[in-house]
C-alpha cells in the first residue's frame, strides 16, 4: 500500500446473513387500564444473546431434549474479529454440541508463538502437544465464522431451539418463579414469560443491568487499537508479540493470522493519545504499515475493521440470581491476553447447559444450579488471576510496573532463566479443587482427580459387536450427554453390581469398561489402552472406576470390588443432584 492514509475498506471474506424479525402469537394483557401484548406460551428456558456463549447453551440443552427460545438484538452473526482464539478445552465443548467439523476445516490451528523486544526474540513458546492428544491446543478463527458454525449447528435442531432475530429486551421482572422480559422489535413489543433465564447478552448485558448488578473488580487504563486488515503471507499461524517496537515505540503489538488472509493486529495506545481520534483511519494506517514494513511483510493489504478495546478484570459475586443465571462477558470480563473470554464463555455454557436440563427435566434439584455459580465463579477468579498478570506485564498499570518489565525484556535475550516471566500464560482447562459437587474418592498415583477434565489418551473403541475389531477413539470420545461410568479392567469385563446400577439409576448413565488387552468378544461398547498409556496415566489397575460427568470433569474416583464400586458410585450420585 503506497499510501496509506487514502486506503478504502474492503468488506470481510465472509458475508453474513441477515435474518428478520417475527413476532410469535400474542394475546392482549389488560394491566393498570392499559392493553399490553404477551406472548401466548410461557417457556421452560429463554437465553439473551446470541453470541457464541448463547448458542453454545442453546445446543448444550437441545443435546438433552430441552427445548429454548434464544434472544438477540442483531440482525445475523457479528461483524469484526473479535474472539478469535479458540482452544483445546473449547474443540472438545464444540465437538460433544456436534458444530466441530467447520472450526477445523476452516480454523488455522497453532502451538506456540514468539515475542521481541524490540529487534531481539526474548521468548518461544510452545504450549502443550503430545501424542496423545486428539486436537490442536488451539485454532485461530474470527467470533463471526464461530458464531456462524453454531448457528449452523442450532439451524439443525430447530425443533428445540427458536432463535429471534432483532429482538431487544427493555425491561427484566423476576421472582421465585420464573421471569417475565420486555422485548422490541421493529414489528412491536410484547413481553414473554419464562420459567428460566440465562443471560449471555455481553458485557453490556441488559439483563444485569435490569436487575441492577454490577461487576467488581479491576478497570485498566492501558487501552488497545484493533485492527483486521487483509494480507496475502505465507508467513506461519503463531502468536506474535512486540515491546517497544520500532514501529510503535515505547508500546507493545499482538499480530495473529486467521483464515482467509485476514490478519489481526492489536497494539497499545502511549499514555495521553486520544481514544476518538486513535481509531481514524488517518492515525490508524500509517501504524499498521510500519509494523507491517519492520515485519518485512511487502505485499499490498487493506483495512477491513478498526475498534478500540480496554481490558476489565471483572465478574459478579454470584451467576445465580433465583431463576436468572449468568454466563460469558454478562457474568465476568476477562483481559484479551492469554485468550481467556470466549474460552471461559464456553466453559461457562458446558456447565450450565447440562445443570439446567437436569434441573428443567426433573432429574436434579434446582439446587443444583449453585454449583453452576460456585464452580464458574471459582474459574472467573483464577481466569482473572491470570489475565491481570499477563495485562499488568503487556500494559504496565504504574511506573514500577514499567521498570520491572523493562528489565525483564533486557535481562531476556541473554539469560533465559527469566523468559518465563514473559510467558502470555495461555488458557488451559480449569479444575474445580473445591466444588460441592466432588465425591470423597480414593487417592490415586495419578490420573485426574475430582473436579479436573478427563485426561486425553489414544484409545480404541470397540463397539460390542460380535467380530468388531475397534477403530481409532480418544478418551473424550467417550462423553455424551449423560454421567460415564470408566471400569478398567483387564479384558472388559464388568461386575454385575456396576451392570445393576446402569440400569437401576434414576440418572442416565452409561458403563463403559476400559481394558488393558484386546478385549474380547463384548456386548457392549468398550475401550482398549492398545498403546499402553491410558492406565499408567490414570493411575488404575483392574478394578478401578471413574466417574465422569457430562461435561467431562471428573465426579469421583475409587478402586475396590464391584459391589463397593456401585455403591460409592451411587452415593455420588445422589449427593450430586440432590444434595
Amino acid at each position: 500500500m503506497s499510501d496509506p492514509t487514502s486506503a478504502q475498506f474492503k468488506p470481510y471474506p465472509f458475508e453474513a446473513k441477515q435474518y428478520d424479525a417475527r413476532l410469535p402469537e400474542l394475546v392482549d394483557d389488560r394491566k393498570d387500564d392499559r392493553v399490553a401484548r404477551r406472548e401466548a406460551q410461557r417457556h421452560a428456558v429463554t437465553i439473551v444473546g446470541g453470541g457464541p456463549v448463547g448458542l453454545a447453551i442453546a445446543l448444550g440443552l437441545a443435546k438433552h431434549g430441552v427445548r429454548s427460545v434464544l434472544i438477540e438484538a442483531d440482525a445475523s452473526v457479528c461483524e469484526g474479529s473479535r474472539a478469535i482464539c479458540i482452544s483445546r478445552r473449547s474443540l472438545e465443548i464444540i465437538e460433544r454440541l456436534g458444530a466441530l467439523d467447520g472450526f477445523l476445516a476452516k480454523g488455522l490451528p497453532w502451538t506456540g508463538g514468539r515475542s521481541f523486544y524490540r529487534e531481539h526474540e526474548v521468548l518461544h513458546f510452545t504450549m502443550p502437544q503430545d501424542e496423545n492428544q486428539k486436537l490442536p491446543p488451539m485454532v485461530n478463527l474470527a467470533q463471526y465464522h464461530i458464531e456462524q458454525f453454531l448457528l449452523d449447528a442450532a439451524e439443525r435442531h430447530a425443533d428445540l431451539i427458536e432463535i429471534r432475530w432483532r429482538t431487544k429486551v427493555t425491561s427484566v421482572q423476576h421472582d421465585a418463579h420464573g421471569a417475565t422480559l420486555a422485548l422490541s422489535t421493529p414489528l412491536g413489543d410484547y413481553e414473554t414469560q419464562t420459567d428460566w433465564l440465562v443471560a449471555a447478552d455481553g458485557g453490556r448485558s441488559a439483563v444485569r443491568e435490569a436487575l441492577g448488578l454490577n461487576l467488581a473488580g479491576t478497570s485498566y487504563e492501558g487501552r488497545y487499537v484493533i485492527v483486521d486488515i487483509l494480507l496475502d503471507s505465507a508467513r506461519p499461524t503463531e502468536r506474535l508479540a512486540w515491546f517497544d517496537p520500532a514501529s510503535n515505540p515505547g508500546s507493545t503489538v499482538l499480530v495473529h493470522k486467521q483464515p482467509d488472509n485476514v490478519w489481526r493486529i492489536d497494539y497499545q495506545l502511549r499514555d495521553g493519545e486520544d481514544a476518538e481520534a486513535a481509531v481514524k483511519p488517518e492515525n490508524v494506517l500509517p501504524r499498521v504499515q510500519g509494523l507491517l514494513d519492520m515485519m518485512g511483510e511487502t505485499a499490498a493489504w487493506s483495512p477491513i475493521w478498526i475498534t478500540i478495546y480496554k481490558a476489565n478484570a471483572l465478574t459478579l459475586e454470584r451467576y445465580r440470581h433465583a431463576r436468572v443465571l449468568f454466563a460469558g462477558d454478562a457474568a465476568h470480563l476477562v483481559p484479551i491476553f492469554g485468550v481467556r473470554g470466549a474460552n471461559s464463555g464456553i466453559d461457562d455454557a458446558d456447565n450450565l447447559a447440562w445443570k439446567l436440563a437436569w434441573v428443567v427435566n426433573g432429574r436434579a434439584d434446582a439446587r443444583l444450579l449453585d454449583s453452576y455459580s460456585d464452580e464458574r465463579v471459582f474459574a472467573a477468579h483464577e481466569n482473572l488471576s491470570y489475565g491481570t498478570k499477563s495485562t499488568e506485564f503487556m500494559a504496565p498499570p504504574s511506573f514500577a510496573f514499567e521498570l520491572m518489565r523493562t528489565a525483564v525484556l533486557s535481562l531476556a535475550a541473554r539469560h533465559p532463566g527469566v523468559r518465563s516471566l514473559i510467558n502470555p500464560r495461555q488458557t488451559s482447562a480449569i479444575a474445580y479443587t473445591d466444588s460441592p459437587l466432588n465425591a470423597v474418592s480414593d487417592p490415586l498415583v495419578s490420573g485426574p482427580a475430582p473436579g479436573a477434565v478427563l485426561s486425553e489418551c489414544p484409545v480404541t473403541i470397540v463397539d460390542g459387536v460380535v467380530g468388531n475389531r475397534g477403530r481409532a477413539g480418544h478418551m473424550t470420545d467417550l462423553v455424551g450427554p449423560h454421567f460415564t461410568a470408566l471400569y478398567f479392567s483387564d479384558e472388559g469385563g464388568v461386575p454385575p453390581e456396576l451392570v445393576a446400577l446402569e440400569t437401576s439409576c434414576t440418572v442416565p448413565l452409561t458403563l463403559i469398561p476400559l481394558a488393558r488387552r484386546a478385549p474380547a468378544d463384548v456386548a457392549r461398547r468398550c475401550g482398549w489402552d492398545h498403546t499402553g498409556r491410558l492406565f499408567p496415566m490414570y493411575g488404575a489397575h483392574a478394578n478401578t472406576l471413574y466417574l465422569v460427568r457430562p461435561d467431562g470433569h471428573v465426579l469421583g474416583r475409587w478402586q475396590g470390588c464391584g459391589a463397593t464400586l456401585a455403591q460409592r458410585a451411587n452415593a455420588a450420585l445422589q449427593h450430586a443432584l440432590h444434595a
